[in-house]
């Protein structure tokens, strides 16, 4: 298969395959309709693919990109048949992809540090920020490691309950507060219980108010400079979940926390439920900040390490 070589598990796939199949439906019913009755790729079928491409959240910047490394092809190679379209968009987009996502991670690892793996999770309200967090934690216990939940989401009470929820259901302990706490000192305390029962990984939770509000930026940065009492390098990763099915929204989500804080990572969430797919490829390249996680179902296994070939592979097979 050479570029596009099957590295996921079987069951894996197929959920992947499953997941994007909205997006996938979506798209390739535009791409027929748009290279019907023609047979090589011209100015007119690059004009309907951009279209089709900002259509499908791909974002007008990465369209234009994916459009140029196209016209090289065509230009350099001459003539391309609209059956090779495809595959020329496989290898077009996984290579852009490249240029963010190094290697082809597809498990849950994380570095080796001194001391717990700190992850600190940004995201504004309805992303499914606490559900990832929950499946991050089941995903990173069966891989044998200590998992410790920080409820530094103490602007709503609901929020502590849902992380408390899902504690419960993979079985990992939890530190919190009573809502209104100060979230660096929950964060503090969860840090500290962390080290004291030689943790592998801490995720903390954070308030997820909305992404213009200035004083949750500040708060974020307060929570960082607290953490950072205990564990000099914390947090290791700050991990931005995103919802995929709001398209653009995402962008301008995506655009609103890079800039106000430290992110280094990025989740996209709810690909299942929509034809927005292909906003995974535009966030990925726009930020130049690697997506590490997407979320294909609802299921508890059904957060997936994302890696590039196979995401590609599974939306344009």
């Amino acid at each position: 298969m050479g570029l596009f070589k099957n590295i996921f598990s079987s069951e894996k796939k197929e959920t992947l395959d499953k997941g994007l199949e909205k997006s996938k439906t979506t798209f390739f019913n535009k791409l027929s309709k748009a290279v019907a009755g023609k047979s090589k790729v011209d100015d007119e079928v690059l004009d309907d693919l951009e279209e089709i491409l900002v259509t499908s959240d791909v974002g007008v910047d990465t369209t234009l990109k994916i459009i140029e490394r196209i016209e090289e092809r065509v230009s350099r190679d001459k003539y391309l048949g609209t059956d090779e379209l495809n595959k020329i968009l496989r290898e077009e987009i996984a290579g852009l992809l490249s240029e963010t996502h190094v290697g082809e991670e597809t498990e849950f690892n994380l570095p080796k540090v001194d001391g717990p793996y700190v992850i600190m999770v940004v995201g504004v309200n309805g992303v499914g920020k606490t559900t990832t967090i929950g499946k991050l934690a089941h995903q990173f216990k069966q891989k044998g490691l200590n998992v410790v939940l920080g409820a530094a989401d103490t602007f709503r009470a609901a929020a502590i309950d849902q992380l408390e929820i899902w504690a419960d259901r993979v079985d990992v302990p939890i530190v919190k507060q009573s809502m209104g706490s100060d979230p660096a000192s929950v964060a503090f305390d969860t840090l500290e219980s962390a080290v004291s029962t030689n943790a592998d990984v801490v995720i903390i939770d954070t308030a997820g108010r909305l992404h213009n509000k200035v004083n949750l930026m500040n708060e974020l940065t307060k929570v960082k400079r607290v953490m950072q009492k205990v564990i000099p390098e914390a947090p290791h990763d700050v991990l931005l979940i995103l919802d995929g099915s709001t398209g653009q929204n995402a962008f301008e989500q995506a655009k609103q926390f890079t800039a106000a804080t430290e992110v280094s990572s990025l989740a996209v969430t709810k690909l299942d439920g929509t034809a927005k797919g292909g906003v995974v490829i535009g966030i990925s390249d726009q930020f130049q900040i690697p997506v590490k996680y997407i979320g294909v179902g609802e299921g508890i296994e059904d957060l997936q390490v994302f890696n590039k070939f196979e995401f590609v592979d599974s939306f344009f097979s």
